[in-house]
């Protein structure tokens, strides 16, 4: 007797299915969604500040991810005309999409804590 498949191969399943693999290929990691929400929240950010904001971070890892988030088109970098030269990082338009998103996977985390430590 044949087994059933248990997921559906279609084509639209097979879309949905790489739309998921790309964005948390995009997404992955300790610190990015940490960096976005704290940028939705900020605004405009220095990097020293990030690095005070995400607690546990180092300097060579917030680069690192502050650097994936440009070339991905999420976060924006401005280098201001100062002495010494500040950088000021802000969420784009683009990353902004991502707000709700966090707001649900915080929504989703509290409510897992009280589940499974019964407080937050």
């Amino acid at each position: 007797m044949k087994k059933k498949a248990l997921v559906n191969n279609t084509p639209v399943c097979q879309v949905r299915m790489q739309a998921i693999s790309d964005a948390m290929s995009l997404l992955s990691g300790k610190w990015k969604f940490h960096i976005l929400g704290t940028l939705i929240e900020g605004d405009k950010l220095g990097f020293m500040d990030l690095l005070r904001e995400i607690n546990g971070i180092g300097t060579k890892m917030l680069s690192k991810e502050l650097q994936d988030l440009e070339m991905n088109n999420l976060i924006s970098r401005k280098v201001m005309n100062t002495k010494p030269i500040t950088v000021e990082y802000s969420i784009t338009e683009y990353g902004r999409t991502l707000s709700a998103l966090i707001d649900e996977l915080a929504k989703w985390g509290i409510e897992y804590r009280k589940s499974v430590y019964g407080k937050l």
